[in-house]
């Protein structure tokens, strides 16, 4: 394993105690392993590029009710290719060389995961985000 690919591997968060069996498909297993903890770690760099996203689009998204805050970041992780491929790449560039590979013959179905994960995790910050003062 090269230096960069056990680097990255230190600096993930352990959070694999609850989210392994030996059932899982190979498409839930990466995404336990690997997805989540890189996810996690860059948590609050997720926050603050949707931030900035709410920011660049007129500051709507500040004055919503929390209900429509959660639709808010559903509608714009859905509709927003170029902020979808923004937390994509955020991912991605955190993978090791033999992870690239790995995601790549389910390129698909992981991209999927990836997004409905930041989903998720934007949407259980939302009193966070609610709480971020706009950047004018």
């Amino acid at each position: 394993m090269s230096s960069r690919d056990s680097l990255l591997k230190s600096l993930r968060p352990d959070i694999l105690s609850k989210t392994i069996n030996k059932e899982m498909s190979s498409e839930e297993y990466f995404q336990n392993t690997v997805l989540r903890p890189i996810i996690k770690f860059q948590n609050d760099l997720l926050i603050a590029v949707f931030l900035q996203f709410c920011i660049k689009y007129k500051n709507v998204f500040f004055d919503l009710s929390t209900e429509k805050k959660i639709l808010y970041i559903e509608s714009a992780i859905v509709k927003d290719s170029k902020l979808r491929t923004s937390f994509r790449d955020m991912i991605i560039g955190l993978f090791s060389a033999e992870e690239y590979t790995e995601y790549l013959l389910n390129e698909s179905t992981l991209n999927k995961r990836i997004t409905g994960i930041v989903k998720e995790r934007l949407i259980n910050h939302v009193q966070l985000l609610s709480q971020s003062t706009p950047i004018k």
